[in-house]
């Protein structure tokens, strides 16, 4: 009997040294500072990805949107896994806060979740955005977007565009006008 409580002690010290080093890589992951070029993604792996959250959040498939995110932030944006998984629920969790909104005062409660995520892509980010401003102008054409008959053409254009020039701090330009401003 004597001789299993020393082989008792050593196993929860194996345990507690374990658990602190897990512990300790996930303090690490989530709080070492980081950077990322935002400029440098595959385009075309963005797009596949960015289809398939589409068909995610459309079909109500929070976890694959949410796993989808994860996969995103991760491959094409350089989040370590803990911190991509932390931001990729907010960016889902905003998705279907506004997914349940029925007019403009349901839609704003994704806003904080949508703060929270731009903050952290901000954090680990090469270029200087406005964090609140990025926020605000996804929200809106999020807004725009499902209420397109209530805007006039191209306001869904120059809202998605205006985003784009926040996030990358270049001039708006609308899509399908390259030498006028959007705004």
């Amino acid at each position: 009997m004597s001789s299993r409580r020393p082989l008792r002690k050593v196993l929860v010290r194996v345990i507690a040294l374990i658990l602190a080093l897990v512990i300790c890589a996930v303090l690490y992951d989530l709080f070492w500072p980081r950077t990322t070029h935002m400029r440098e993604f595959d385009p075309d792996e963005v797009a596949r990805l960015e289809t398939a959250m589409w068909r995610s959040y459309y079909e109500k498939q929070r976890v694959r949107l949410f796993n989808q995110m994860t996969e995103l932030l991760r491959s094409q944006y350089h989040m370590t896994p803990v911190k991509s998984n932390l931001v990729a629920y907010y960016a889902a969790n905003a998705a279907f806060v506004f997914k349940e909104g029925k007019e403009r005062s349901d839609y704003e409660k994704a806003l904080p979740d949508l703060i929270k995520f731009y903050s952290a892509v901000r954090k680990m980010s090469d270029i200087p955005f406005d964090v609140d401003r990025a926020a605000q102008l996804e929200l809106e054409w999020w807004i725009i977007h499902r209420q397109r008959a209530q805007h006039a053409p191209g306001d869904l254009d120059r809202a998605l565009a205006e985003l784009q020039a926040e996030l990358y701090r270049v001039p708006a330009s609308c899509p399908n006008n390259k030498t006028k401003s959007c705004s």
